[in-house]
């Protein structure tokens, strides 16, 4: 099986030519299953080489030759996809959280409310701290990082390839799990306020008070969480998710010592701090602020350089390898205006790690524009659904244009990784940093680079998956693109039955 790669030849310009796909691992090349990959196996990669070789040769020694004539580009057919793969791929994961959360809280909510369960009633202030604190935490990055390590640690190729794939799954959508345990939180916390309403002659002002505030607060935090508001308005989102919600992190705190401080009964105040740090939601507090606090602590200004190959793109260089799967939060200031990139590295060992910060808003144009010479980032990063690669025996990681920052350190740390990047003008749009990577560590067999300037336009990138997926015996499919391509690819590959994970946007 084969596909069209670049040459770049220095007297002809680019021409094309074939090579074949990712040769399929020992124990998957059968006659039964692929037999096309059978024949290809006959003519061994010395001869594949010399052929390729004597191609070049014969185009450059003919002048008057016209170079060879692009790759057909196929156009897309138009998909119909049933409405129940799509609704499969709609309620996904983390919706499926979103939906237990909300229901489960909704349903003692309901019976709190009609008074036949009576322990929410009095210890209302535990199920909204207890909701509010699951939410932080499926949000930390400590506590991410060790809840990948212990999945890939203990459960990493072995396992039934069904109970792998849901444990990516569940990795990636947490943000379920957040989205609805803030929700039920909030929820929770009108049920409280509305109590002490209902019975505000047995309870005094402040407390009242400061239970409004830390409604509206957290209401503020909520709502410009909404993808609309995150992803239109980055920085109205960042201020008043952070600063509103450290604000009711706050208030919250003075909501708890005011109501477990006063004495419904003598109408009084305790002094008695005792009394204050025996309720659990004290404790749902403290656990709060102590998770909120972690990655903070964490925060460094540390040198970069940065080389910009061309105005779209700016590639930033920091100390130190990494592991493959990590993102980075980096920011001019210490506390504001934070964007997360993927990060590229040959691996720990390594002397640097590199982001690609593609050219989208103000802060990325002021990288290219006004190059900084340090920067401000969370030295504890956060890992992302490409960590969890260590899980499969084999993959395909299918990117396009700077989703190649998220994608291309599993390839270069993992042999059994196969790269399919889809750009314009790639090694003059990314520079020579991001090329030399790829071409020392990723031999032919292995990676699929689709110029879609010299190719006259993007590909049937379906095909291409399909037949990178067969013949390298891969496992499962990790996707990195914007909105379209990724919606296009994602139904594509569950049509054709291929377990993909691709871009998300929590909703």
């Amino acid at each position: 099986m084969s596909v069209p790669v670049t040459i770049d030849d220095p007297e002809q310009g680019t021409m094309e030519a074939i090579v074949s796909l990712p040769p399929a691992p020992a124990s998957a090349v059968t006659t039964e299953k692929h037999p096309v990959l059978d024949l290809s196996q006959k003519q061994s990669d010395d001869e594949k080489k010399a052929d390729l070789l004597t191609t070049v040769a014969l185009v450059s020694a003919k002048k008057d030759v016209a170079p060879a004539p692009k790759a057909p580009v196929a156009k897309k057919p138009l998909r119909k996809l049933s409405r129940w793969l799509r609704f499969q791929l709609w309620f996904n994961t983390y919706r499926k959280f979103f939906t237990f959360v909300v229901t489960l809280n909704g349903i003692g909510l309901l019976l709190a409310a009609l008074n036949v369960w009576k322990y929410p009633r009095q210890y209302t202030g535990a199920f909204v701290l207890g909701n509010l604190l699951f939410a932080i935490l499926m949000r930390n990055e400590l506590f991410g990082r060790l809840l990948y390590m212990f999945v890939n640690t203990c459960f990493a190729k072995w396992t039934p390839l069904w109970f792998r794939l849901g444990c990516t799954s569940v990795l990636q959508h947490l943000g379920g799990i957040h989205s609805g345990c803030a929700t039920s939180g909030f929820a929770w916390l009108i049920f409280r306020v509305t109590l002490i309403f209902i019975d505000h002659k047995d309870n005094h002002d402040a407390v009242l008070i400061m239970g409004v505030i830390t409604n509206l607060a957290v209401a503020t935090s909520i709502l410009s969480a909404f993808p609309w508001v995150r992803n239109t308005h980055h920085n109205v989102f960042e201020r008043h998710h952070r600063f509103i919600g450290w604000l009711g992190l706050l208030s919250t705190w003075v909501f708890v010592v005011l109501g477990d401080s006063y004495d419904l009964d003598t109408h009084s105040w305790n002094p008695d701090g005792v009394r204050v740090i025996r309720q659990q939601d004290f404790w749902f507090a403290f656990g709060m602020t102590v998770f909120i606090l972690i990655p903070w602590f964490t925060v460094r200004e540390v040198k970069v350089d940065i080389e910009v190959p061309s105005p779209k793109v700016a590639i930033l260089r920091f100390e130190r390898g990494m592991q493959q799967g990590l993102l980075a939060r980096i920011s001019r200031s210490s506390i504001m205006e934070y964007h997360a990139f993927g990060t590229i590295s040959e691996g720990t060992h390594a002397k640097y790690h590199y982001l690609i910060c593609g050219v989208q808003g103000d802060f990325t144009r002021g990288l290219v524009n006004d190059p900084p010479t340090h920067l401000w980032t969370r030295q504890l990063k956060f890992a992302g659904v490409s960590n969890t690669s260590k899980l499969y025996k084999r993959g395909i990681r299918v990117c396009t244009g700077t989703g190649l920052g998220a994608a291309l350190s599993t390839c270069l740390q993992s042999p059994d990784w196969y790269l399919i990047w889809i750009g314009s003008d790639q090694e003059k749009t990314f520079g020579p940093t991001i090329s030399g990577l790829i071409h020392r560590h990723l031999g032919p067999e292995r990676v699929c680079l689709w110029d879609s300037k010299a190719r006259g336009g993007r590909p049937d990138v379906m095909k291409l998956v399909k037949d990178a997926y067969t013949s390298w015996g891969a496992e499962v499919v990790f996707i990195t693109s914007n909105y379209q391509g990724n919606k296009e690819i994602m139904e594509g590959c569950k049509e054709s039955g291929i377990p993909a994970f691709g871009t998300l946007w929590d909703f």
